[in-house]
């Protein structure tokens, strides 16, 4: 019985914090050790940049293969102060097939262990997206619309963001 009570406090816990999630409004702090450098990721050290959080999996079918049109929108507009994380939700007895998969991607790759994004909410679907514009404000929700990203999204929706100084 205690365990039910907990699963539903964890449950109800979880979609509280993403129902405070709104687009408009500031995005929470994401934090999580790059698989490459070791480095820390930050989403507050990174204000100044558009931010693409990109929630995938190694067997996610659509994970997959969403993300090569990200990392060409990476290589197309990086430069204008695009930053990109994808935090993999595989556990880590998967470590060496996501090292293996994120070897293709230049932008920044972390498992879900190493990672502090509580503040999103439970990440329940995968693929999940969220856009944070150069202020630190949430401009698409993981959580809403669509679970996958298109390069059509990332076009109509990002791009107008790094236009903006």
């Amino acid at each position: 019985m205690i365990r039910f009570v907990l699963a539903g406090v964890l449950f109800w816990g979880g979609a509280a914090l993403a129902a405070d999630l709104a687009v408009g409004l500031p995005a929470p702090d994401i934090q999580a050790r790059r698989l490459d450098s070791g480095d820390l990721f930050a989403l507050s050290a990174n204000r100044g940049k558009v931010v693409i959080v990109n929630f995938w999996a190694t067997w996610c079918a659509p994970c997959k293969a969403e993300m090569p049109a990200i990392q060409a929108y990476y290589d197309q507009h990086k430069a204008q102060g695009l930053e990109i994380l994808a935090i993999s939700m595989d556990d880590s007895s998967a470590l060496a097939e996501v090292k293996k998969l994120a070897q293709k991607y230049t932008f920044p790759v972390a498992l879900k262990s190493d990672a502090n994004f509580k503040g999103l909410g439970r990440i329940w679907r995968m693929p999940s997206t969220f856009v944070i514009d150069r202020d630190g404000i949430l401009r698409k929700n993981g959580h809403q619309g669509d679970a996958e990203i298109t390069a059509g999204e990332l076009e109509t929706l990002v791009t107008p963001l790094l236009a903006k100084p």
